[in-house]
């Protein structure tokens, strides 16, 4: 149909052409001197062309007309079909689609069943274990908070008592008496752990017309075996030492400045009474020491410049426990080697007499050996010569059994008794 339009639009466009061709050429035969007749003639043409080129024109209309009703009519047909063929295969895809939705169900119903039976397992085990592990936990817990408790009523009491007994010291320490004691005590424990009780002495009275005993004095050497003392006094400014710490910690300067002046005041009177009772060269050193007690209040005294001023002005050396303990330790190394020293010329004379002495017993280890060499050759020529010669004059002679023999000699007895010894004493 298509092909049949085209060439009636091809014809009726080449039958244009032609009327067209015959107009201009009557134009210009018209300017070369046509008649009129003849231009009758084609005009008469033109007419006929036009009617039929009108014709073909209506025809082809028609022909259109006839071809979009049939075009329409097709078109109907194939969306129709379409319609059909899309409604079936949506049909069939819903229904397919409903299959696959109800199997998806299915499944996904019985993993959701499986799942929840393994969850509602897993839980139920999680449960136990947490509840186990919860009640042992707790219950360990428990214990412990309660054993912490009891371990803190414990400690609590033991505070207590340490109060008590802090408090209790705290009464004793603020007589002036016991603190004495207590320097005492501290001071003779470290000399009793580093010398020897024959290094030094308690209570000795240094000074030549004093009554007034130092608390230990140590035995130094001196010219013609005579000892010569160094006085060592405690001393224990416990409540001078104590303000002057209250001061710093509530960082009260003017009273920390009082405290540390009265500390110091205390530590120079403890020097110059410690001077004029106790040295007295040449019984004793030309210096004493002051032992403090305490490796606070003995830093403090550094700290003030004591320990030259005290030096300088009193002869006086002050010394906490370590440094005191460092000072014995080492007057302890010097008095064994000034031992080792006396003794070496004792030690050479003693090698001297073992000498001689050895000498001798080299004589008499030599004697000896010559009366065993005399003593061997008398027993070999017994043995041998005398033995030989008493068995040749006795080959003539018949042996007798060792019963009758021992009858004739009595060596029966002998020999009873040499095995057992015991036997003969009875």
């Amino acid at each position: 149909m298509e092909a049949l339009i085209i060439v009636n639009i091809v014809l009726t466009a080449l039958l244009a052409l032609g009327v067209v061709y015959l107009i201009l050429k009557s134009r210009k035969g018209g300017s070369e001197g046509a008649s009129s007749g003849d231009a009758s003639s084609i005009n008469a043409t033109i007419d006929a062309s036009v009617k039929s080129i009108n014709l073909q024109i209506e025809k082809l209309e028609r022909q259109m007309s006839a071809l979009k009703e049939e075009n329409a009519k097709s078109q109907l047909e194939i969306v129709k079909a379409l319609g059909e063929n899309f409604g079936k295969i949506i049909e069939s895809s819903a229904k397919s689609n409903e299959a696959n939705i109800k199997h998806l169900s299915d499944g996904l119903e019985s993993i959701r069943k499986q799942n929840n039976e393994k969850l509602e397992a897993i839980q139920k085990a999680v449960d136990e274990k947490l509840d186990a592990t919860l009640t042992s936990r707790l219950k360990t817990s428990f214990d412990n908070v309660i054993k912490q408790i009891s371990d803190v009523n414990t400690a609590v009491g033991e505070i207590k008592g340490l109060a008590k007994d802090v408090s209790s010291l705290n009464r004793v320490l603020t007589n002036v008496k016991t603190k004495g004691i207590v320097g005492e005590i501290a001071l003779a424990n470290i000399i009793e752990q580093t010398l020897t009780p024959d290094q030094y002495e308690t209570n000795k009275v240094t000074k030549a017309g004093s009554s007034d005993p130092v608390e230990f004095a140590i035995k130094m050497p001196g010219s013609d075996d005579k000892s010569v003392y160094m006085p060592i006094d405690a001393k224990f400014p416990l409540e001078a030492y104590h303000a002057m710490k209250d001061a710093s910690d509530a960082l009260d300067k003017e009273r920390y400045e009082s405290a540390k002046k009265e500390l110091k005041a205390r530590i120079k009177r403890f020097a110059k009474d410690i001077r004029d009772k106790y040295i007295d060269p040449p019984n004793t050193t030309d210096f004493a020491i002051m032992f403090l007690p305490i490796e606070g209040l003995y830093v403090e005294a550094l700290d003030m410049g004591l320990f030259e001023e005290l030096q300088r002005d009193y002869k006086i050396n002050i010394a906490g426990p370590s440094t005191l303990t460092a000072l014995l330790n080492a007057l302890q190394v010097g008095f064994k080697s000034l031992i080792i020293q006396k003794r070496s010329s004792q030690v050479f004379d003693l090698l001297g007499a073992v000498k001689h002495e050895f000498g001798k017993f080299a004589d008499s280890l030599s004697k000896v050996q010559k009366k065993f060499g005399e003593a061997s050759n008398e027993m070999e020529n017994l043995v041998g010569t005398r033995t030989r010669m008493i068995n040749s004059k006795l080959k003539s002679i018949t042996a007798l059994d060792e019963p009758s023999a021992e009858a004739i000699l009595g060596t029966a007895d002998t020999e009873k008794e040499e095995a057992d010894p015991l036997w003969a004493i009875e």
